[in-house]
């Protein structure tokens, strides 16, 4: 009896962690939820909601650019009334916002409910995620927590498509935002047993630091975000012109020219003795900076990846939402395996070497991908590299949270969540930008060349696809092209050479972003000495 007594305390302990690092992961999985899962109904939302698909689109990049401004900010938020309150009252205002959108009749209230209340929330809560696992687990552990939290975001992109094609097909994609409200409940009722660490002072908060850090991060994500529309450099037809350049690259130029302000603001605070938002000392920690730069690296491969492969299954072979998902399960399977059986079997592995398997095995991925498409592939062609890239994100996964925290003492974890979630949205937006400007330019040239060499096409109809196509050509599917081919009317000759130039462009377009997403990778392998060697806590050799 008394074994038993003594046993219960540690098995209740256990439970009660257990509790705290699946309510954790349950908050990264619905922050990530709500893009990959709109992306596979934006013609359905948009017809709800009497808005078309730009404007839906518009908001889901406001839903980016509100998490990004206020990301910082919502870090030392955290800090200041404590974390565990933060990541409560964040989870109210997103559950406010999902309640909203899933009652929204048109874009402003949606507006409203998705791209505002729902982002708000987010920079609440994401940067107290981080801060509650470095103050619920004792640093051996924490390698594995941050694996599954972070997987857990992961697996919501991967199996957002899903959920969206089957709630859309079969129900509605209100559900998905109804279903949001019950998930933030629950987790309201399990926070509770989450313990936080309090602050040892009480801090100001920066307001011009944080208007600075705002406007300057929202400048940068915001032209990144409008690449496909405009262009990088040279404004495509029909987008503004700022000085015969595309707004991008003022927009870009400006933010960096804020977020230089910014630091310089930060550090004549420290100078005079007061609390900054940033500490720049932050940003010259060898070891924050190296995980840091591997997040970055981390998720504009992975977003550039979840963007090209659903696009190959559910256009370029026209498979449904619900298919395409489940061919993307096998990603999901093997991040978390690797997030989770990492810390698990190797406890004591070496976060440099874990991490530059990681990327090894993304860039593996990627690399096998690209050599296995063509015209003639099928769908089973992703299983094998989707395999590759999860494990590597697992992998990446089970690391990089346990080492931009243990680079700082732990009452400055909040802080570090913050920039860390900024990284990583900066990351995603640079990955999505980035892979579908390559891909409509390679698609472009690919379609305009593949027609020009072509014979059967009148000359008269090259020279109207060079004018219409300046632009970029748009990535469509056989039966979309073939139904807009027979409203205007197309020989039949000219229609099959389109098809097949459109078939052979799609695959060169594909290729192309698949490619300058495995050279990010390898570019990433150069920064991973500033990844430490020994695990957190653990003496050195």
């Amino acid at each position: 009896m008394a074994a038993k007594a003594r046993t219960t305390p540690a098995s209740g302990k256990a439970k009660a962690t257990q509790t705290v690092l699946l309510t954790l992961a349950a908050g990264q999985f619905l922050m990530a939820l709500d893009s990959s899962v709109m992306n596979v109904s934006i013609a359905t939302v948009a017809q709800d909601v009497g808005t078309t698909v730009s404007g839906l689109q518009g908001a889901i990049t406001a839903y980016t650019l509100v998490m990004a401004m206020l990301m910082i900010s919502g870090g030392k938020v955290g800090a200041l009334i404590g974390r565990k309150r933060a990541f409560m009252i964040g989870c109210v205002i997103y559950g406010c916002g999902s309640l909203t959108t899933s009652l929204a009749p048109n874009l402003p209230v949606l507006l409203l409910g998705w791209s505002f209340l729902e982002g708000v929330g987010a920079a609440l809560i994401m940067p107290a995620i981080v801060a509650l696992v470095a103050s619920n687990f004792a640093v051996e552990r924490r390698p594995a927590a941050y694996g599954l939290v972070a997987a857990a975001g992961a697996v919501a992109i991967a199996v957002g498509p899903l959920i969206g094609g089957v709630a859309t097909t079969y129900f509605s994609w209100r559900w998905v935002f109804a279903g949001e409200v019950v998930v933030v409940l629950a987790i309201l009722v399990l926070a509770r047993r989450a313990a936080d660490a309090p602050p040892d002072h009480r801090p100001r908060i920066d307001v011009p630091g944080a208007i600075l850090s705002a406007l300057g991060i929202g400048l940068f994500v915001f032209g990144v975000l409008r690449t496909s529309e405009w262009g990088w450099f040279r404004p495509k037809a029909g987008a503004p012109s700022w000085f015969a350049l595309s707004p991008v690259v003022w927009l870009i130029l400006a933010g960096l020219l804020l977020l230089w302000v910014f630091f310089r603001w930060e550090e004549r605070l420290v100078a005079r003795g007061r609390e900054p938002l940033v500490d720049p000392e932050l940003l010259r920690n060898r070891q924050l900076t190296g995980g840091l730069t591997m997040f970055l690296f981390q998720y504009l491969v992975q977003m550039g990846v979840f963007f090209v492969v659903p696009l190959y299954l559910s256009v370029a072979l026209g498979l449904s939402a619900i298919k395409t998902g489940v061919l993307i399960l096998p990603l999901s399977v093997s991040l978390l395996a690797a997030a989770i059986g990492i810390p698990r079997f190797r406890p004591n592995a070496s976060p440099r070497r874990v991490v530059q398997l990681g990327i090894l095995l993304m860039l593996a991925g990627g690399v096998v991908l690209l050599m296995a498409l063509d015209e003639d592939s099928g769908a089973a062609v992703v299983t094998v590299p989707l395999l590759l890239i999860g494990l590597g994100m697992g992998a990446l996964a089970s690391q990089l949270g346990a080492v931009t925290v243990s680079a700082v003492p732990d009452e400055q974890s909040a802080e570090v969540g913050g920039i860390q979630n900024t990284v990583t949205n900066l990351g995603a937006s640079i990955g999505t930008a980035v892979a579908g400007s390559i891909l409509i330019t390679v698609l472009t040239a690919s379609f305009l060349a593949t027609i020009e060499d072509n014979p059967a096409v009148p000359a008269s109809v090259k020279d109207q696809a060079n004018t219409r196509l300046v632009g970029g050509a748009p990535f469509l599917s056989d039966a979309q092209l073939t139904a807009a081919l027979d409203e205007a009317g197309t020989q039949p000759a000219v229609s099959q050479a389109a098809l097949d130039a459109n078939a052979k462009a799609r695959i060169d377009g594909l290729r192309a972003a698949l490619a300058v997403l495995a050279l990010a990778a390898l570019s990433a392998l150069f920064f991973t000495q500033r990844i430490p060697s020994n695990q957190p806590g653990a003496a050195r050799p």
